[in-house]
């Protein structure tokens, strides 16, 4: 049973923590953005791209007339520095996106703290315009840089007027309107939300792939020890089988009794297993789920019913396969030798 519980919990772990991360990217990139969000067709302007690939005002003015879209948002983004230090700026306008202490306005990461002392109430400059901080948040670029956030009324005048990115809703299908944008506003490129969760799962289902592969090879080892397992039982307990034909058992039956006790062993082991993945699971979502934003995930991302069936489903099935050799070989037992086995 070990080795199958290493093998399940190896197995759930690796693709429970992936296909958490996946459910969650897709809810929040859901959740966070309009039907449709419309970039510079070079791809939009991120972390200090050259000022052509904003959207200008000529093209963020006649979006903003198009009769297919509403609730239309602005966002901006740029680079800039505090005390030679390097800030990537980004300009919001939705503030469930982001997880910070305070309230929205102008909300700084925990390294701008930590090096300029900053707190809520505290001064920041950024091109030389002052603002109060307003929050303080944990989420960082991953790069080295101070992040900030802003309001995107107060962030589009520090950039030049520059727009990153719009968000919309549509009014009728979302890839109409798509087509639309694109071929009414020259420079475009829009996305739909369907796009961007394709763009989710092609990334993610090669990583899956590549880490259910792994984690399998531990799985299958907890078979192969199943195999084994087994096949030491039967020979052990050749004088009981002897017994029981002797009694009057069938070769069907002593078959099913072997097949029944191995995939009892997969069955318990699974669960087991399942249940050490779990633990290891939360674990790691009290541990690491702040640090990289991810605190409001659940151990219902990452333990799918379908997982959960899947792997105690297959470990059992697998067990049973793997106990055929062996009970194969006990069906077969000559009465008489069986009982004169010492």
């Amino acid at each position: 049973m070990l080795g199958i519980i290493i093998g399940v919990a190896t197995l759930v772990l690796l693709i429970g923590a992936g296909t958490g991360m996946q459910s969650y990217m897709k809810e929040q990139t859901e959740t966070m953005m309009g039907d449709i969000s419309i970039y510079n067709s070079s791809g939009g302007a991120f972390m200090g791209s050259s000022g052509d690939a904003y959207l200008n005002n000529e093209t963020v003015s006649k979006i903003k007339t198009m009769s297919q879209l509403y609730d239309i948002k602005e966002e901006t983004q740029f680079t800039t520095e505090i005390n030679r230090t390097p800030i990537y700026v980004l300009g919001i306008n939705n503030w469930d996106q982001v997880k910070f202490n305070g309230t929205t306005g102008v909300v700084v990461d925990q390294s701008l703290v930590d090096k300029f002392g900053y707190k809520i109430g505290s001064k920041i400059t950024i091109k030389d315009k002052d603002f109060t901080v307003t929050g303080i948040t944990k989420e960082t670029t991953g790069m080295g840089m101070g992040l900030v956030f802003l309001d995107v009324e107060k962030a589009i005048p520090l950039n030049d007027n520059k727009v990153t990115s719009i968000s919309a809703s549509a009014r009728g299908d979302p890839e109409t309107a798509k087509k639309d944008v694109e071929s009414q506003v020259p420079g475009t490129m829009a996305m739909t939300q369907s796009d961007f969760t394709k763009q989710i799962d092609d990334m993610m289902n090669g990583i899956m792939l590549f880490i259910g592969a792994i984690a399998s090879i531990g799985l299958l080892v907890g078979v192969i020890s199943i195999v084994n397992i087994m096949l030491v039982n039967v020979t052990e307990r050749t004088r009981e089988i002897g017994v029981l034909k002797a009694i009057g058992f069938t070769n069907q039956e002593v078959l099913g009794s072997i097949l029944m006790e191995a995939g009892l062993l997969g069955f318990m082991g699974s669960l087991m297993g399942l249940l050490m993945a779990a633990i290891l699971l939360q674990l790691g979502i009290m541990l690491f789920g702040p640090q990289l934003g991810m605190e409001d995930v659940s151990l219902a991302y990452m333990l799918p019913a379908w997982l959960v069936l899947v792997v105690v489903g297959g470990a059992t099935l697998l067990s049973v396969l793997a106990g055929l050799y062996p009970a194969w070989r006990a069906s077969r037992l000559n009465v008489v030798e069986a009982l004169r086995y010492d």
